[in-house]
């Protein structure tokens, strides 16, 4: 009786610790993640900051703008990648519980997705520039310059965004068969395991 006491703590114990290393785990996949999508983000922001000034001085008209706007707005975005990376490298992933883990994943994903919807704000914002630089004589090179950058820089930051968010869903779902160990009953939590 002792014996099989014994075998079962070790075996809850054993089952415990697979499962906090599981989550471990899981959530530094999320950080390296996140840091791959920062290195792509930031080497865009890095190639346009480089090439604008390049492009500015071998171009005239909505063409400069249209390059002066692409090395502004990666300012901005190689900001956001500094930061993004420079998070998910100081941020301990050990330790998490199961929901911590569940509402870091979603709070990620819920960020994506609205930056994709601001992303089409910026593409609808060019447009509209783009369109007001038809019905006016107020520098309307400008106007159509920085609306094409607009429609470029929204369009790329869509696409990352969609792609960001997809690889961080599919990974999210592998949280699922995490939890799926988990039970809740009358009397409080089970823990499963498969021999």
């Amino acid at each position: 009786m002792q014996n099989e006491f014994l075998i079962a703590v070790l075996a809850i114990s054993t089952s415990s610790i697979a499962y906090t290393q599981d989550l471990d785990a899981f959530n530094t996949e999320r950080l390296d993640l996140t840091k791959k999508g920062m290195v792509v983000l930031g080497s865009w922001a890095v190639a346009n900051i480089a090439l604008s000034p390049v492009f500015v001085n071998n171009s005239s008209g909505s063409e400069k703008y249209f390059h002066q706007m692409n090395g502004y707005w990666n300012v901005v975005n190689l900001l956001v990648a500094g930061l993004g990376y420079y998070s998910a490298t100081k941020t301990n992933p050990d330790g998490l519980t199961a929901g911590e883990s569940l509402k870091e994943q979603q709070k990620l994903e819920k960020t994506l997705l609205f930056n994709a919807g601001l992303d089409i704000a910026y593409v609808v914002g060019g447009l509209y520039l783009r369109e007001r630089s038809e019905n006016t004589n107020d520098n309307p090179d400008r106007l159509e310059g920085f609306g094409q950058s607009l429609i470029l820089q929204g369009a790329f930051l869509f696409v990352f965004d969609i792609v960001f968010y997809l690889a961080q869903r599919c990974h999210g779902l592998k949280l699922f068969g995490l939890v799926d160990n988990l039970a809740l009953s009358p009397t409080g939590f089970k823990l499963t395991w498969k021999l």
